[in-house]
């Protein structure tokens, strides 16, 4: 098979703050594979977590390497695939964009969309939640009613983890709460608190009905998280903790569920292991997702039927996302009924 690789820049409506940094523009990858006239998209998007960062030119450099490595595949042969670039460096968003891109050229091959391949059900699709970022009171407030007038949106994640305390975290969450009383409210911290804060602020969480609380303490503090479950009852989502399956038995006892990213898992072969992998132990699952556009989010739609919680919500908030494939449709992304991921160029990039 034959990859081409391409790199195209998609900007932010609105800049998201998180609690260690904000982003307004990103440069994601698009790799392109052929093989027998088929043609299967994917994309990688650069995320860091801490001293942990996967670059667009760490992304695109090592597609570049093991695409000589490849020519011998046939896009069917993804565990194959697998196990050679497993003999390598390549960052798991690199791993993303190429898993993708053979689900899509598969998909294309045989003339049915990703989801019917997978057996699941489109109608146990569950809304996506979309983000209010860190910001003033009154920003939280301007943030939410863009959402509301956007779409037909069902659920709000906040973040948190402000650097200037907790107390500015309840304030802002207060705003978000009187501008919408009736939204379904999630809270991300981004492993902005420490274990006195997370206490305070999970407790208090709780009281105000919030359903979980994602990521409450910093990537490399795993071991403080079973002090924290045993003082809260709110349940307690894991995402910069947990990119693979591996990293799921060691959180268990620990936690209530894990955030699955495309880019940390390293694509949908890696996801639906790490969604059998969670529901053995006894874990709920998210789908979340990085500055993707609409091509991956599309293909974490294809599995989103296993996942109870949905964050697929960053190619809204692009405002020159070059495709078109899953539909927001009451406040639900839905993939639709064209073969492999059925992403095509929108009509403004066409």
């Amino acid at each position: 098979m034959k990859l081409d690789v391409e790199v195209f820049t998609v900007n932010k409506r609105f800049p998201l703050t998180i609690s260690y940094g904000t982003t307004a523009q990103t440069k994601n990858i698009l790799v392109k594979m052929y093989y027998d006239g088929v043609e299967g998209w994917g994309e990688g998007s650069p995320f860091s977590v801490g001293n942990h960062c996967q670059s667009t030119e760490l992304i695109k450099d090592s597609l570049l390497q093991v695409a000589p490595l490849l020519q011998a595949f046939s896009p069917s042969q993804r565990l194959e695939i697998e196990s050679v670039l497993a003999n390598t460096q390549i960052p798991s968003s690199a791993r993303a964009a190429l898993d993708i891109a053979m689900h899509d050229w598969l998909g294309k091959q045989v003339g049915l969309p990703l989801w019917q391949m997978l057996g699941v059900d489109r109608n146990a699709i569950v809304p996506t939640s979309v983000t209010i970022g860190i910001n003033t009171p009154e920003g939280a407030r301007v943030r939410t009613r863009d959402w509301l007038n956007f779409a037909d949106v069902k659920v709000l994640k906040v973040k948190l983890g402000s650097p200037d305390g907790i107390l500015a975290d309840q304030e802002m969450l207060m705003a978000v709460r009187e501008e919408a009383p009736t939204r379904e409210i999630f809270v991300d911290a981004n492993g902005g608190w420490n274990l006195d804060d997370a206490i305070l602020m999970c407790n208090w969480l709780f009281e105000l009905g919030i359903k979980y609380v994602e990521q409450p303490l910093p990537r490399r503090q795993e071991e403080l998280l079973s002090q924290l479950k045993a003082k809260t009852p709110l349940p307690i989502f894991v995402d910069e903790s947990c990119f693979c399956c591996s990293d799921i038995a060691s959180l268990a006892k620990s936690v209530d569920g894990v955030n699955i990213k495309l880019m940390k898992s390293g694509g949908l072969t890696e996801a639906v292991r790490m969604v059998k992998t969670a529901r053995a132990l006894g874990l709920q699952v998210m789908f979340g997702c990085y500055s993707d556009s609409t091509l991956a989010n599309t293909a974490a739609s294809q599995i989103a039927p296993m996942a109870d919680y949905l964050d697929l919500d960053s190619h809204l908030n692009l405002i020159d996302d070059p495709f078109c494939g899953a539909d927001l449709q009451q406040g639900r992304i839905l993939p639709n009924n064209l073969p492999g991921l059925g992403v095509k160029y929108s009509a403004s990039s066409a």
